[in-house]
């Protein structure tokens, strides 16, 4: 069974938490590594809008201490590496910019074809969080109005008519607001698609609300960063 098919198949509502290579050294990697292993998440991301550390190596002293399944969440091809066990293969379909649309992914295409790793056709669209993020930044792309969801919504369908797999609905890291449900409502009104949501969620009240909406998959970056104990004693739907 590929991971597309154990962990996206909108069976079960799941929690991925997403782990920056940049701020970690390999200890640090198996602390936050074991933290997961013993928490309710299912999936670990790995990547960022910036990354200069060798993601492999995080990759690696990650899978010492646990066993749930490590995904790239590539911020350019650089940060790709055959240790993980998948691929999210994101093109920036709320953008304009053609670098993160196909550009990058052109880059990096013989090695990911040769490495036979599974990839998960992405479409990344990120929203108004509140702040300007790294991701806004780096991708010299204009997030989508939060107040505007008819656009996240026809970016969505777009996606899912391109043949995407996956629909990827990012406030951005650290972001003052989270998704709006009535966002993730209406797109999971539109497609039929898996749903993950990421960006400003700091508590298990967001994840909740965000699964209530129509989320698939929780996305936590900043907030398990910052507490590791973040899952400790705390009830999920």
């Amino acid at each position: 069974m590929t991971i597309f098919q154990q962990y996206f198949n909108r069976d079960k509502k799941r929690i991925a938490v997403l782990l920056d290579p940049d701020k970690l050294n390999n200890e640090q990697a198996k602390y936050y590594g074991e933290k997961i292993e013993n928490s309710p998440a299912d999936i670990i991301l790995a990547g960022g809008s910036m990354v200069s550390n060798s993601v492999s190596e995080i990759i690696k002293a990650i899978k010492e201490v646990t066993n749930k399944p490590i995904i790239l969440f590539p911020g350019s091809s650089s940060q790709f590496s055959e240790e993980a066990d998948a691929l999210l293969m994101l093109s920036l379909i709320s953008g304009r910019n053609p670098e993160y649309l196909i550009g990058e992914h052109v880059k990096s295409a013989f090695r990911i074809k040769k490495s036979g790793i599974e990839t998960i056709a992405t479409g990344y669209i990120l929203i108004d969080g509140g702040k300007t993020t790294a991701v806004q930044y780096i991708s010299n792309t204009m997030p989508l109005p939060a107040d505007k969801p008819d656009l996240v919504v026809a970016t969505a369908i777009a996606g899912e008519l391109l043949g995407l797999k996956n629909l990827y609905l990012e406030a951005g890291s650290g972001a003052t607001n989270p998704v709006k449900k009535e966002v993730i409502k209406e797109v999971r009104k539109y497609t039929s698609l898996p749903i993950m949501v990421g960006g400003g969620m700091r508590n298990l009240n967001a994840i909740n609300q965000a699964f209530d909406a129509g989320a698939d998959i929780a996305v936590i970056g900043t907030a398990f960063e910052k507490n590791p104990l973040f899952f400790c004693n705390s009830v999920l739907i």
